[in-house]
């Protein structure tokens, strides 16, 4: 009989439940729900609507209760039988809980704008080189470091009356099973914790005046949380299911089913956000990684993530909701095709430039960065999709030399995973920019990685490979080879130019 897992897999965007069936090395997948994560404005800031995640949560448990009963053999009797769930979320995001376990206010959404200003003041309290020292993690205003200096510095009263913080799937894992506990991929974005010694930064966040206390145990990728809490098995129709917590940043999670059978390879997880990187056993935090501003997360096993975050199709995303907004309904297969028929470099951006951040006007934005470097400014649709995504693989490109450079080997072939792959044209842009072989795939990289590091836990596998080797039974991939090489290097030294540039 297969062994049924349940991976809940919740993006910065959308969120899904699906229902894997591993059966002889083969995996199955079906997607049971799904559902949208759409972050709320208040008066008080940009948050997550987290108390409606959690019913969604509970909806998708109750229709993989569902979806296998109906497939039960006829005339077979007894429970419905799913071995395991799994959660993985975005990352950096957090809930505070008081004394008695409650939480304390609405979850923060990382885009919101109280952390202006707080990497720069975390560097005159502690010094720039010391959070990297200690944390070996990229720099960016939205991690959960900086949201917990600006709640110190705005004189929360929710951070006074905090006894527990746990990042957002940490917080639905403590609402499924009671358990308050940091699985250890996610808590390494936090920018709190210090991956050499393998706990959190107690002295860095000290010099800051944040709580150490409020930190909670650190556990492994594969961790079994426990069983699901009566009420929640009541209500969803699963009893005696056990949580386990995968990779619980969705990253982690996706990178464990990159299909490679080696290693010296790059990955990237491909959405929202880019992801590039390289799979390591130990971080490397020194001088020249601070230059170049990357970082070191935990991944499966006891790995390492070392990478660089990259805003992906956040600014294709934000065009088509703007134009959206505007009256002009396009889904993303019509704004890629009409970025297809554009001319090629027309306008290139630095994809990371602070003022993409944010929601709102995208191709408002992009045109401004256009007049600031003296370019022309994008006519069409398809010009703004073309200058995003040629733009996006250029930076590849600049992001895949220096982590090459800070390990002193070449990183061959690319694996692009994630729902990213389904952009064809980006893919090839990828293929062209960095001038080498792309694979390409599988789209539900992160849904399959939460489920196959569940069987590792569940002894269904015995390791990281063999679960690859899983991937690589059960999903196809497309290959694209580098076009038009000499090109897009001119492109490059271009792009390389412009005077509007990040790290």
């Amino acid at each position: 009989m297969p062994l049924n897992i349940l991976a809940l897999d919740i993006g910065a965007e959308s969120g899904r439940a699906i229902l894997g069936r591993l059966n002889d090395g083969h995996l199955e997948l079906k997607e049971v729900h799904r559902f949208p994560n759409d972050p709320v404005r208040l008066p008080t800031g940009l948050h997550w609507n987290a108390l409606g995640l959690f019913s969604e949560i509970k909806t998708g448990l109750h229709l993989a209760c569902e979806e296998i009963a109906r497939e039960r053999p006829a005339g077979r009797r007894g429970a419905v039988k799913l071995a395991s769930i799994g959660l993985d979320t975005w990352g950096v995001d957090f809930g505070l809980l008081d004394a008695r376990g409650e939480l304390l206010g609405n979850p923060y959404h990382y885009r919101d704008t109280r952390t202006d200003g707080m990497v720069e003041k975390a560097w005159s309290l502690a010094g720039r080189d010391t959070i990297f020292e200690a944390t070996g993690i990229q720099f960016m205003q939205l991690n959960t470091l900086y949201q917990l200096l600006a709640l110190k510095r705005a004189n929360s009263p929710a951070l006074k009356a905090a006894r527990t913080l746990l990042t957002m799937p940490d917080l639905f894992n403590y609402w499924l099973t009671g358990k308050k506990v940091s699985e250890f991929s996610i808590a390494t974005t936090t920018q709190c914790y210090d991956p050499r010694a393998r706990d959190w930064a107690f002295s860095l966040l000290e010099q800051l005046g944040i709580p150490g206390q409020i930190f909670p145990e650190v556990v492994p990728p594969g961790t079994v949380l426990g069983e699901l809490l009566p009420s929640v098995a009541e209500e969803t129709g699963l009893k005696g299911v056990k949580v386990i917590a995968p990779a619980c940043h969705d990253t982690g999670s996706a990178v464990a089913a990159v299909p490679a059978a080696g290693r010296g390879f790059a990955y990237l997880s491909s959405g929202t956000w880019s992801l590039l990187g390289a799979e390591l056993a130990e971080p490397v935090i020194n001088a020249q990684t601070l230059a170049l501003n990357v970082t070191n997360e935990g991944g499966v096993g006891g790995t390492i993530r070392f990478l660089k975050n990259i805003i992906g199709l956040w600014i294709v995303q934000q065009c088509r909701q703007t134009w959206q907004l505007q009256g002009e309904a396009l889904s993303y297969d019509d704004i890629t095709l009409m970025a297809a028929e554009a001319a090629p470099f027309r306008s290139l951006i630095d994809p990371d430039w602070d003022e993409f951040l944010p929601h709102g006007d995208m191709p408002a934005r992009i045109a401004e960065y256009c007049r600031k470097t003296s370019q022309p400014v994008p006519a069409t649709k398809g010009q703004f999709v073309r200058c995003a995504l040629e733009s996006l693989a250029l930076k590849y490109r600049k992001t895949l030399e220096s982590l090459e450079g800070a390990l002193g080997y070449r990183l061959d072939p690319l694996h692009i995973v994630g729902g990213g792959t389904k952009n064809k044209l980006l893919n090839q842009f990828a293929a062209n920019a960095t001038a080498r072989p792309v694979i390409a795939g599988p789209v539900e990289a992160t849904a399959i990685g939460n489920i196959l590091i569940q069987a590792v836990a569940l002894g269904e596998l015995n390791s990281l490979d063999e679960a690859r080797a899983v991937v690589r039974n059960s999903f196809e991939v497309t290959r694209y080879e580098p076009q038009e090489t000499a090109r897009w290097a001119e492109a490059y030294e271009r792009w390389s130019a412009l005077k509007v540039q990040s790290q």
